[in-house]
């Protein structure tokens, strides 16, 4: 915050200090002490840090405007679109052309430039949410469209993983594609449909209590149990826990008794995710010329790929230039699906060390750019009188007091 840049980008450099870059290299013992070894160890501080970010996403849901939706998705729709297929496309040009070391031995060629072209085009909910959330832009009109455009990527991203991921395993077949698209397409339909008077008269019966506790419980239980059941279906539980916090903002309760469950997430279970992301990242891989190079193209391609496809996306939306820098800046952010895909390709054999830290490697350094830039191109920006408004009531989660009234359904 001192350097004038989000605490996010502290927190993911707290990892990279703490993790095996710097601390196991300068002090093993003392690093074996503070993080233990054994996987139970480990696994405790991952479940703290998935259900901080499951949160995170969930509130962050809360904040886009359901009422206005369906009028920025066809711009949402060009802009996620633009953004996924250019680095896609320049991403599987890097896993075919990348240095042996990088590809596990009796890998297939293609299925490892599929899984390279998919880490490299996709951004990260949690991340952007959190910037966004920090930087106060959730209600900005940019914001939103980044908020949509990143769901839409978010939805993509984890359909082209699971094909992916596949393939590493069973081989690419029609019957994944079209399963994975029909979970996709029920749970979307159920939430729009029955999900959303479900939730709305589930939130104001606790609402109803008078108890703001009531209302914190039963919205965490919501968003918990909405990442189960797409977890269950075989998506990622962040797309379900993040329409749940769609559904919870658009139920009409009053989001300051939602302010004690923004502090805790924003101040203690969020930080301790994005750290867990660089604790994971070893630089001492890299150390020599080609991987060294590979990493420095990777950033660059993913950097590049993601603002030329973002910025095609807004400029044929009508767009300004600061607006679709801004969309390059937010999109950009790759975070923890970048992670995720990482971590499911080193499982799968798919991906070595090297290729592991390189993908982390993206994802911190495109999460750190997201803050600046995001900045710099909403600076002097004036507020519309739907911005104004929509910013009264994002303030509700962080306000004690209810001191704005319910958020209006959508019509």
């Amino acid at each position: 915050m001192r350097c004038g840049m989000p605490r996010i980008v502290g927190e993911l450099l707290a990892g990279v200090v703490l993790g095996p870059s710097l601390l196991r290299n300068l002090a093993p013992s003392l690093s074996d002490w503070l993080f233990p070894t054994e996987p139970e160890q480990q696994h405790l501080i991952d479940a703290v840090g998935q259900v901080g970010v499951l949160l995170l996403v969930g509130l962050a849901g809360m904040q886009l405007d359901l009422g206005r939706f369906r009028h920025k998705l066809p711009a949402a729709a060009k802009v996620s679109l633009a953004g996924l297929l250019v680095p896609l496309a320049l991403g599987i040009g890097i896993g075919v052309l990348a240095p042996s070391p990088l590809r596990p031995d009796g890998t297939d060629e293609w299925v490892f430039a599929l899984f390279i072209g998919t880490a490299l085009c996709v951004s990260a909910i949690p991340v952007i949410a959190k910037t966004l959330m920090e930087l106060n832009l959730t209600h900005r009109n940019v914001g939103q469209l980044i908020l949509t455009a990143g769901m839409v990527d978010d939805a993509v991203g984890w359909l082209l993983l699971s094909v992916v991921a596949a393939a590493a395993t069973h081989g690419l077949g029609i019957a994944t594609v079209l399963t994975s698209l029909g979970w996709l397409l029920a749970v979307t339909t159920f939430a729009l449909t029955l999900g959303r008077p479900l939730v709305r008269q589930i939130m104001r019966r606790a609402e109803a209590t008078g108890d703001s506790t009531n209302v914190i419980a039963v919205a965490a239980v919501l968003l918990l149990g909405g990442a189960a059941a797409t977890h269950s279906m075989g998506l990622e539980a962040i797309f379900g826990t993040f329409l749940c916090g769609v559904l919870i903002g658009s139920s009409g309760i009053r989001l300051h008794a939602l302010a004690p469950l923004n502090t805790v997430v924003m101040g203690v279970l969020a930080p301790i995710f994005f750290a867990t992301a660089g604790l994971r990242m070893d630089l001492s891989t890299l150390v020599t010329g080609p991987l060294l190079l590979a990493a420095l193209v990777a950033v660059f391609v993913a950097v590049v790929g993601k603002f030329v496809g973002a910025w095609i996306g807004g400029a044929s939306s009508g767009l300004s230039r600061r607006e679709s820098v801004a969309l390059g800046a937010g999109m950009n952010a790759r975070g923890v699906i970048e992670v995720v895909i990482a971590m499911v390709g080193l499982r799968l054999g798919v991906l070595g060390t090297e290729a592991y830290t390189i993908l982390i490697l993206v994802a911190v350094v495109t999460s750190m750019m997201a803050p600046p830039l995001l900045r710099w191109a909403m600076a002097g920006s004036a507020l519309t009188a739907e911005e104004a408004e929509r910013e009264q009531r994002s303030m509700a989660l962080t306000a004690t007091e209810p001191a704005v009234p319910a958020r209006p359904e959508p019509g």
